[in-house]
């Protein structure tokens, strides 16, 4: 009976620590408020300083020095779930039939920007250096929701340094670009542990609260083309490769009712109220996914300029969280692999921007992403759908100073999901509605 109580607790307690991890797959592209408001369809264009995000190979055609500084806000939505959980109800044995509305709460997520391109004057060389975030997160649920198990508070913050070098053959008004990332992530993760029942009738038995705190750094590379045959026509390639990030970090299990006890291997305590605390180093590896894109830029006169872009985001490097627990105490905790079988996913943007006049440029975009998510492994913790963004935003233009303000809407279709496990206490029944507000600014000096 105690080798299936640990065995139902070691579940429970590995699915609430990949969560966390599976929160590293959620790629925000808006890292340049001037792309943001054409709904990043930018690669092609790739005319001022975060084009090193978007098409690196662009700084080959910047002169001189320049600096561009920017910042994006993210008001994290109010994800609203209404459904079944596994643990609404009224645990340990009334679980999984009462339909609940649950809302994440509010968070605000603010991500700085930082590019700088100097290209030689004597020579068709030029070089940058970019910082941005391209993974950050921040999602929580309320402590008592009917998700307490699977997630109650989760952070990613990371941090990608970019150094690179373009070169442009001007005979052929064609550049090309390579670059390095190099990716430093903060992880943290806060969820209740509970353990299915051993046997029928399905229940849910409260062990305690988990927590993770990790960290990685991983490398890739990122390429890029542009092209530009014409004056009125460009063409952009661009490929970010994936990054493999080893997570380190320490993880504590706070037992408060006897099958927490036993979880750890610990004899059930002698009073009621007693509580354990039990520690481990933990790792585990995840690969971030490459990502291709395809644009062209055309200019039907000389105010107007028209882009589309295709991107592809190779999510299927997600396949699955092995966590490794280090301490003898969690031994029961090691070889349960989660499989998450995320799926490649396309979106498509496109943007327009008009030149009013010399000191004023107007701009909108809109894009569609599908989701990579399956139905069989969304969460609470990232319950992502395909997805329609509406952006607007002007550039104000004064000396060699450039000052680009972007708002973008981002509309979450309604995610039906089906994958309610009461064996596993994971999943859910019901739909998930979501909605999210972003505002970028930035400021580019050339000199």
């Amino acid at each position: 009976m105690r080798s299936k109580l640990i065995c139902a607790a070691v579940l429970g307690i590995v699915w609430g620590a990949t969560s966390h991890c599976y929160a590293a797959g959620f790629k925000v592209s808006e890292q340049g408020a001037k792309a943001m408001a054409m709904a990043n369809a930018f690669a092609a264009q790739a005319d001022d300083p975060s084009a090193l995000f978007y098409n690196p190979a662009g700084i080959a055609f910047l002169p001189g020095a320049q600096v561009n500084l920017g910042g994006l806000t993210i008001i994290v939505p109010q994800t609203q779930f209404t459904g079944t959980t596994p643990l609404s109800g009224n645990p340990p044995f009334d679980i999984g039939n009462s339909v609940v509305t649950e809302h994440a709460k509010r968070d605000i997520f603010i991500a700085p920007t930082f590019y700088a391109t100097y290209s030689l004057e004597h020579l068709p060389l030029s070089f940058g250096l970019g910082i941005n975030s391209i993974y950050p997160l921040a999602k929580s649920w309320d402590d008592s929701s009917a998700f307490r198990n699977q997630v109650q508070n989760v952070s990613i913050k990371p941090i990608n340094f970019q150094p690179t070098v373009a070169y442009r053959f001007d005979d052929l008004n064609l550049s090309a670009a390579v670059g390095l990332d190099v990716t430093y992530a903060m992880v943290s993760l806060q969820r209740a542990a509970y353990s299915p029942g051993t046997s029928a009738p399905f229940g849910a038995f409260e062990l305690g609260s988990v927590g993770l705190d990790g960290t990685a750094t991983g490398f890739g590379y990122n390429l890029g083309v542009a092209w530009r045959p014409r004056k009125d026509l460009r063409f952009g390639v661009a490929y970010r490769s994936e990054v493999q990030l080893d997570i380190t970090g320490d993880s504590n299990f706070l037992a408060t009712t006897e099958a927490g006890f036993q979880a750890i291997g610990l004899a059930p305590p002698n009073f009621p109220y007693a509580r354990a605390r039990a520690t481990s180093t933990a790792s585990t590896s995840i690969t971030l996914p490459d990502s291709l894109d395809l644009a062209v830029a055309w200019m039907p006169t000389d105010k107007l300029t028209l882009e589309f872009d295709a991107t592809r985001t190779g999510w299927s490097s997600f396949d699955k969280l092995d966590i490794h627990f280090d301490s003898p105490q969690f031994a029961a905790f090691n070889g349960h692999a989660d499989p998450r079988n995320w799926q490649d996913a396309w979106g498509y943007k496109f943007g327009a921007q008009y030149a009013v006049n010399p000191q004023l440029d107007l701009r909108a975009g809109y894009s569609f992403d599908t989701t990579p998510v399956p139905d069989a492994t969304v969460d609470p913790l990232l319950p992502d759908s395909d997805r329609h963004s509406f952006s607007i935003g002007s550039g104000i233009h004064s000396g060699t100073t450039t000052l680009d303000l972007a708002y973008m809407w981002v509309h979450f279709t309604d995610r039906k999901v089906s994958n309610q496990d009461l064996n596993a206490l994971r999943g859910e029944n019901g739909t998930f509605k979501s909605d999210a507000h972003l505002l970028a600014a930035s400021i580019t000096v050339k000199f």
